[in-house]
């Protein structure tokens, strides 16, 4: 799946070279084809389908549009209200009114129309938003309004978020270095949004979280986005979930990529990483570096307990301005949230504990807006 980040390209390094991975279990192109299909058979067509999914399990009122209504919603897809794109398709600016459909409250919306292949993959992406999200809601998840579900047709509309998402904030060469205070509140929303999902009623692994799926309101408060890989954690007795393994390279946790065993602990290393990348100012993965740095978790954890030599890899664009014992504390964090053994990595709960003490006042710069 790709990202709702907005006005910049989305990663393209994934799980798989082909950006859609392989099943865990090697099974042959005839089965696999024949499992799509009978899966396929089970997918929504219309909204009065995707209605009766929602119905028993969802908390959010959604609005299902017609595509005729998204078009006046976007001015006919306008060029100049493109805001991203990526593997799903594009995302779009819009308003929605009154004109639209009578009741409707003014607001101004995204709308992320996915590709019009109408593939098995993008379709299952597409229900999955749909249904996670029409059953969670919390400061720090994106809000869906609403979604189309009609012919070829597969969309998604949610609450535009003005500065899009962290990646484009933070590895930006146009807006200024974001503050360190501002990284913090970052983590700790992101981190409260995957308490939250970890910690629901029916337990949900994001399992795709990373900078470009974290999208920020006008005052930084982190909101996480892109649901289309999420899975119901294990029930009962059972310790994981055996899945295909999707995500994008430098994220994705170690075990995870090793044997399909998709837990809440495979959130937690990606939660890591994120951490890391506030921290050095570095992308999870970077190609032009050296070989030995290419992979920013495997260069940066040994560091992270060395105080003297962790500040040699602190972002240079904060020029100092930021606590040392902060950034020390927080180090710390992610090389527990790093560890190879997922059962020693904190529970996000006990993340979000450690990251509270670490909020200061923030400053909104008004540059950035």
């Amino acid at each position: 799946m790709g990202n709702c980040c907005f006005g910049v390209s989305p990663s393209i390094y994934r799980v798989s070279s082909n950006a859609k991975s392989e099943s865990p279990k090697m099974l042959s192109p005839s089965l696999v084809k024949e499992e799509e299909e009978k899966e396929r058979s089970k997918l929504p067509s219309n909204p009065a389908e995707v209605e009766d999914l929602l119905r028993d399990s969802a908390s959010n009122p959604l609005i299902a549009f017609t595509f005729n209504e998204l078009k006046e919603v976007t001015e006919n897809f306008r060029q100049d209200y493109f805001l991203g794109g990526g593997g799903f398709g594009s995302v779009y600016k819009g308003f929605i009114n009154e004109n639209v459909r009578k009741g409707l409250q003014t607001l101004q919306v995204a709308v992320k129309v996915h590709d019009g292949d109408n593939s098995f993959q993008g379709h299952r992406e597409w229900l999955a938003e749909v249904i996670f999200l029409g059953q969670l809601s919390h400061p720090n998840l994106v809000k869906l309004i609403g979604y189309c579900c009609e012919d070829n047709h597969r969309v998604l509309i949610y609450e535009l978020l003005p500065r899009g998402s962290v990646e484009a904030n933070l590895f930006s060469r146009v807006l200024l270095p974001l503050p360190w205070d501002i990284r913090m509140k970052i983590a700790y929303g992101a981190a409260k949004g995957l308490a939250f999902l970890h910690e629901a009623k029916k337990p949900v692994i994001y399992r795709d979280f990373k900078t470009s799926n974290i999208l920020l309101d006008e005052e930084y408060n982190a909101k996480l986005s892109d649901f289309g890989l999420a899975k119901a954690g294990p029930v009962g007795d059972k310790s994981h979930v055996s899945t295909r393994i999707m995500g994008t390279y430098g994220y994705a946790a170690p075990e995870y990529i090793m044997t399909g065993h998709l837990t809440a602990k495979s959130d937690v290393y990606s939660f890591g990483v994120v951490l890391l990348e506030l921290i050095t100012g570095r992308k999870s993965l970077e190609k032009f570096r050296p070989v030995r740095e290419q992979t920013l978790a495997d260069w940066a954890f040994p560091l992270l307990t060395q105080k003297k030599k962790l500040l040699t890899i602190v972002d240079t664009r904060l020029d100092g301005n930021y606590p040392e014992k902060a950034v020390h504390k927080t180090a710390m964090l992610a090389y527990h949230c790093l560890n190879r053994n997922p059962k020693a990595r904190p529970l996000m709960r006990d993340i979000v504990e450690t990251l509270e003490p670490l909020q200061m006042p923030v400053e909104i710069p008004n540059s950035n807006k």
